[in-house]
């Protein structure tokens, strides 16, 4: 009996996975404190337009990309204000004060890092989600070992755990037993070895997550997903030339994939491999000319 989609038909597609576009911040698990009002923030903080009015060659998204690179704390906002502290304040100003003197952008934050960690490795904290598997179009491939399997029950075990797995943390326990449940009837059911280790990769259980995942590339090579969010977790874990060897290996199976190049170009960065970033930068540029990343493709890969 064949697959047949949870949620709609894609004849043309053994497999089709939601890429789910857009970079989401991690949910810190530190208390939430009180936002000051404006007037408590001026005494210790600087106004964002005031700041960016001192310093012209300055734009918002260089703030932002310094943020990333975790070279200043986070902006605060409130009462309808963008604030930044005062230790913040003299990163800026330097960071200005070299682009006045003609520096490129990107030149000052590899300089910035380099003298804050005696080495060019630049912090840059991979938030990516990873995509996830949400059809099934036909019966799985056949694989050595692989036990007689209901496809009835495992598509109704795997389409519930669908519909749970909305991003919501409250529904996370229940689509993995779901999730579980579908690999009871097909422990090589690819999609769901996939998604239960994006709920693990989500909930930052690193060992459970890459566990997984290297299950699934064992059953199935050929799924490029599973190499790229293989690739977020040794990152994740500092293990660079095995990130940069995964998103590689998804680049192979899918040489259009714009998020792979942007994460390779990001950790070839941080082994200071400039020069090899460069493509892959540019390449980002090309497949998502309205990406969330595409003017720190446009600094770096010039």
């Amino acid at each position: 009996m064949p697959w047949s989609s949870p949620r709609r038909s894609v004849p043309t597609a053994p497999l089709t996975f939601r890429r789910r576009s857009g970079i989401v911040p991690r949910v810190s698990s530190r208390p939430v404190q009180p936002v000051p009002s404006p007037a408590e923030l001026r005494q210790l903080w600087h106004p964002l337009h005031a700041v960016l009015a001192r310093c012209p060659r300055l734009r918002e998204d260089h703030l932002r990309y310094l943020r990333k690179w975790n070279l200043i704390g986070p902006a605060v906002r409130t009462g309808g204000e963008t604030f930044v502290s005062f230790t913040d304040l003299a990163v800026i100003r330097q960071v200005h004060a070299e682009l006045e003197r003609g520096a490129p952008f990107r030149a000052v934050l590899r300089s910035m890092q380099a003298s804050r960690e005696g080495q060019l490795s630049l912090d840059f904290w991979i938030d990516a989600e990873p995509a996830k598997i949400i059809h099934l179009a036909r019966p799985p491939a056949p694989h050595p070992g692989r036990p007689e399997v209901d496809p009835a029950a495992a598509e109704e075990f795997f389409r519930a755990a669908s519909t749970l797995d909305d991003g919501d943390p409250k529904k996370q326990a229940a689509a993995s037993r779901a999730y579980r449940r579908a690999l009871e009837v097909d422990p090589c059911l690819v999609p769901a070895i996939i998604n239960l280790a994006n709920l693990h990769y989500s909930q930052e259980h690193m060992p459970e997550a890459e566990a997984l995942y290297e299950r699934a590339i064992g059953i199935d090579p050929s799924i490029f997903e599973a190499h790229f969010n293989m690739g977020n977790v040794y990152h994740d874990l500092g293990r660079l030339e095995e990130a940069r060897a995964a998103y590689e290996a998804a680049l192979r199976l899918n040489p259009d994939y714009a998020e792979a190049h942007f994460y390779l170009a990001v950790t070839l960065e941080k082994l200071g491999r400039s020069q090899q970033a460069r493509g892959h930068w540019r390449r980002y540029k090309e497949l998502a000319p309205d990406g969330e990343w595409v003017q720190l493709a446009s600094e770096f890969g010039e």
